[in-house]
């Protein structure tokens, strides 16, 4: 298991190319994320190349910028899930449609299952990795932990079939507590970022997509990335995952106190 600094993770091999809008919006996030947080980064490398869907935990709402320049410089685009409506935002949906941001949709699960399907095959197509929160959300664990997850990230593995590869990251808390305010003093405060090897989906590849296979292969992930976390913070996770439903909580946006 290799430990760098987030600045000297690059990984001699050929990459995917980077668009040159990935470098403008690089050259202004990574220096203006480096004042807030020092990310240090642990455990495997990405693929320098090749499909990938990445799935790490989320507690804060800074997580997104941790997480893109984390994946940044380990060498690989950091494209994310995002909202189709966002797509057709002026100047935000062509910023989007131009780095390669993959759309989800919400209306029904129809119509998410065959974006997803779409989605897949434009990552294998074009050899891309794209970033999703399992979790859908913010954790609603009080401690912080990953929640139950949801099944997006699995089928987009499975459908395509590319690795799954889990990430869990400790300290944006200290930046921007959940629900918080951004935190500017003091700067630099240490984010540690620790990437696993790939989830192992051999068991459920070849199968129809059931939802009951898709949770079962779902909680093959979270407990993965919940490893990873107990890793980092040195301590133990609760033996059974947060489930906001059993406590009476919306699984999607802002958690009222």
């Amino acid at each position: 298991m290799s430990e760098s600094s987030a600045g000297e993770s690059a990984v001699k091999a050929p990459r995917e190319p980077r668009p040159f809008v990935f470098w403008l919006l690089a050259s202004v996030v990574v220096p203006l994320v480096g004042l807030i947080a020092k990310i240090r980064i642990s455990g495997e490398k990405l693929q320098p190349s090749g499909a990938y869907v990445l799935a790490p935990n989320h507690y804060s709402e800074v997580d997104p910028l941790i997480v893109a320049v984390a994946v940044w410089r380990l060498g690989r685009p950091p494209r994310f899930m995002a909202k189709e409506s966002l797509f057709r935002v002026p100047v935000l949906g062509w910023a989007l449609r131009s780095t390669g941001m993959v759309p989800v949709a919400r209306s029904s699960s129809s119509a998410s299952a065959k974006q997803t399907l779409s989605a897949s095959e434009t990552l294998v197509e074009h050899g891309r990795g794209v970033i999703v929160y399992p979790e859908g959300t913010l954790t609603r664990d009080p401690d912080m932990w990953p929640m139950r997850g949801k099944t997006g990230a699995v089928r987009l593995a499975l459908e395509a079939d590319i690795p799954l590869i889990p990430m869990a990251h400790w300290g944006t808390q200290a930046i921007m507590p959940r629900y918080g305010k951004l935190r500017l003093w003091p700067p630099r405060r240490p984010v540690m970022v620790r990437v696993g090897k790939p989830v192992d989906l051999s068991e459920f590849r070849g199968r129809p997509l059931t939802n009951s296979l898709l949770i079962e292969a779902t909680t093959h992930l979270m407990n993965a990335v919940t490893a990873l976390l107990e890793e980092l913070r040195d301590e133990k996770a609760p033996a059974e995952r947060w489930d906001p439903a059993v406590h009476g909580q919306k699984e999607t946006g802002r958690l009222d106190s």
